[in-house]
């Protein structure tokens, strides 16, 4: 009997041991984690896809790169290049010298790459239509509490997880995984939260939309740090009079990497357009939401 009792008292023991590293293990607070690395010179780098679904047809719409530079408080400073997903095969056929030239420049200039930097609230965007836009000699244009991602950062990720405030508004109510949490947000109390949302979705959702849940899920690594946010919302929200729903799919590398974003050149910005408006509006109001549906 007491060689029993001692093989139970053993195996007992092994299997305390071995659950200790489980409990060791438990997920760290992201919203701590991101706190943590929110410093002067350090940084993120993300990359991201959005895909477009409507009925059977589901396709990528936007691809994005970009690196966010930290401050004490936040996000200082921002660096994203988009590139809608068209491929040569889609410019074949236009006339640039017919009636409708005027759409087909558009387009072809819409298939180039656009960049924006943003330091503080002030955007420096050049590419894509913007290109078209500028007067000579200058290739980006400056706009003050200017958007996070230009024309094509409204379908970018809505979602930035650098923003601790952010993070915490989405871990209300949510339920973890086991690689991190997943949930529904609703677009009012993320409104609320994220100067990042705002500044780049630049015009306030409807009323009915601030009602309308984004669904989540965000991965986290062992230090609580995420490393990937896949979002799903219905497209209306955008206001851009799709029935669809937008998609996007973010990876996060390189939390507190060095990192330093400048401004563009001097003697290559404009603050005016070479017709001498200087609103951006009008251009951040193409019809993206007929091209993507």
């Amino acid at each position: 009997m007491k060689r029993i009792l001692t093989g139970v008292a053993l195996a007992t023991t092994a299997a305390l041991v071995t659950a200790t590293p489980a409990l060791a293990a438990a997920p760290k607070d992201p919203v701590v984690a991101v706190k943590k690395q929110l410093v002067p010179g350090k940084g993120v780098k993300f990359t991201e896809r959005t895909t477009v679904s409507e009925g059977d047809t589901r396709e990528v719409f936007v691809r994005r790169t970009g690196t966010l530079q930290f401050g004490k408080s936040g996000i200082a400073a921002s660096d994203i290049t988009g590139k809608l997903n068209i491929t040569a095969s889609d410019l074949e056929g236009l006339d640039e010298s017919g009636e409708n030239a005027e759409l087909a420049s558009l387009i072809k200039a819409m298939a180039q790459p656009e960049r924006t930097i943003r330091i503080g609230t002030t955007s420096y965007i050049s590419g894509n239509v913007w290109a078209t836009m500028m007067p000579e000699g200058k290739t980006w244009f400056k706009a003050a509490k200017g958007p996070t991602g230009g024309l094509l950062g409204t379908f970018g990720q809505p979602l930035n997880l650098a923003e601790p405030a952010t993070v915490k508004t989405l871990l209300k109510g949510a339920k973890t995984t086991g690689s991190g949490y997943t949930g529904k947000t609703l677009i009012r109390d993320l409104w609320k939260a994220s100067p990042w949302l705002r500044a780049t979705w630049t015009s306030k959702p409807s009323a009915k939309a601030m009602k309308t849940p984004i669904s989540w899920r965000i991965t986290v690594n062992g230090a609580g740090l995420p490393t990937r946010l896949v979002t799903t919302f219905p497209m209306a929200v955008l206001g851009t009079g799709g029935k669809g729903s937008v998609s996007v799919d973010t990876s996060y590398t390189g939390w507190g990497s060095a990192v330093s974003i400048k401004a563009p050149p001097a003697d290559e910005v404009t603050s005016a357009f070479k017709d001498g408006e200087d609103d951006i509006s009008e251009a951040l109001d193409l019809p993206l939401g007929s091209i993507a549906g």
